[in-house]
């Protein structure tokens, strides 16, 4: 479904024709910041739940120097006493629960800072003495089980100061990259709303709710969706009455300079992965003409190999065949997510507009695996989630070099506006910082990384797309 212009986005229209008349030469702040900054490319590989020690913990220890915080610990004392050995994870990712409610308990909060102590508490009891294998959630991968990541991480920049926007799993995890806020929304992962048949995926169209926080401060529960009032559509978008603001995206952003955008996510229903669409949760998105900008994740390769890259990708997991498998999400493979990782990272590098281009390599929540770093508090009060790995590719990215100054997810959207002279979205990226340090403009610009694709394990190739995967509630 469609609707007709409304002013704001009748606004925007006007500035993308300016824009392909002018050649993105813009007056104002767009054309001074492309000046200064060669990046013309924006990529964000958005992957599926880890924290850092669980992927990058292990290599600290083969890089003194690039981990301050350490790697992953010999032992971890849990606040019931407990020690516990780190181990080494099999390539199946281990299925531990990362609801908002065992995140919490997972940092175990302690007078308002988290402890990083309290993985047994994880609700549902899927990482603790009892469970096979005991501690689940304490572990990581070894450097040879995810080559390609590891390799990206030692030539190009990290963070290892980035920490997820909040404490929630995919559904809440799935709306800051658009917006540096989750507009009250707990982010729990939507569910059926009582007596009706709910529709695929979690947003405006699914018919599903969760919990919401009024600016009162009463919880209610309401459609998953960000309606969008201008649509003169019922309830804005949402299948029934919701009190939840509209509020911008980047892509409103990108779309008033007449910058392109592109989403590379499960564009059909029917797709694996479309919950971690963006789109269908954002009623601007799903029922206007930027519903045209989600394509399938294969697009992204044509895309990059024809020198069209927009000026914003984001590429989530899931389309059409088997690519959810390669998300590394918990119950699939990491050999499959790191061989599609290389697969995304050297489209990149060889497309011809590698060399204005910037690639986030990122996971949007713990999943709910071991971190020794607590996080701390948004500019607009809300808690942060647990950290979570960070790489940036680029030609202009540092080589070998470790970011240690705190951000989140917000930090990318900065870089973004930064890079394309665009407005902040709200208080968290306008006060969100924009990995300024871990890039260098006038170095001599790095060459592309080789990468790897290795046959699956055994354990993998036995991995389908069962019904009880794609309806998983992780």
């Amino acid at each position: 479904m469609s609707v007709a212009l409304t002013p704001r986005r009748l606004l925007a229209a006007l500035s993308a024709v300016a824009a392909v008349v002018l050649g993105w030469s813009m007056p104002g702040s767009a054309a001074t910041a492309q000046a200064t900054i060669p990046i013309r490319h924006v990529v964000v590989i958005y992957l599926e739940n880890h924290s850092f020690d669980n992927v990058l913990g292990y290599w600290c220890h083969d890089h003194p120097g690039r981990c301050p915080d350490g790697g992953m610990p010999s032992s971890v004392r849990l606040s019931n006493g407990a020690v516990v050995t780190p181990y080494v994870m099999p390539d199946t990712v281990p299925n531990v629960n990362h609801s908002v409610a065992s995140q919490l308990a997972a940092m175990h909060i302690v007078g308002g800072v988290p402890q990083m102590n309290g993985w047994q508490n994880i609700k549902l009891g899927s990482c603790g003495a009892a469970t096979t294998p005991p501690y689940a959630c304490i572990g990581g991968y070894a450097p040879s089980q995810i080559p390609n990541i590891t390799s990206l991480a030692t030539k190009f920049a990290i963070s290892d100061k980035t920490f997820s926007m909040a404490d929630s799993p995919s559904w809440g995890g799935h709306l800051y990259p658009a917006m540096a806020s989750q507009d009250g929304f707990l982010g729990d992962n939507p569910v059926p709303a009582p007596g009706t048949v709910a529709d695929p995926g979690w947003g405006c169209n699914s018919d599903k709710i969760t919990p919401w926080l009024a600016p009162g401060g009463k919880l209610e529960t309401v459609p998953s969706c960000i309606p969008d009032p201008a649509l003169r559509l019922p309830n804005g978008g949402a299948f029934t009455h919701t009190p939840v603001p509209y509020l911008p995206t980047i892509f409103d952003r990108l779309d008033a300079v007449g910058l392109p955008w592109k989403i590379y996510g499960p564009a059909s229903p029917s797709d694996g992965g479309y919950d971690w669409a963006i789109c269908p949760s954002l009623a601007e998105c799903q029922y206007t003409a930027q519903r045209t900008n989600l394509v399938e994740p294969s697009q992204f390769f044509t895309d990059a190999a024809a020198g069209r890259l927009p000026a914003l990708s984001i590429i989530t997991a899931g389309g059409a065949g088997n690519l959810t498998l390669d998300s590394c999400h918990n119950k699939f493979s990491m050999t499959a997510c790191d061989n599609y990782i290389g697969q995304l990272v050297s489209a990149a590098e060889h497309s011809p507009d590698w060399s204005s281009t910037a690639v986030f390599i990122t996971f949007d929540d713990c999943g709910c695996f071991y971190d020794q770093v607590p996080p701390g508090i948004n500019p607009d009060g809300t808690r942060q989630g647990p950290r979570v790995p960070l790489i940036i590719v680029s030609p202009y990215a540092k080589p070998g070099y470790t970011d240690t100054t705190a951000t989140t997810f917000a930090g990318i959207l900065v870089y973004t506006e930064d890079t394309f002279g665009l407005s902040p979205l709200g208080l968290n990226d306008a006060h969100a910082y924009p990995f300024t340090n871990a890039f260098n403009y006038a170095q001599a610009p790095l060459q592309p990384v080789k990468m790897v694709t290795r046959p699956l394990p055994a354990s993998a190739r036995r991995i389908h797309l069962t019904p009880a995967l794609l309806n998983d509630p992780s």
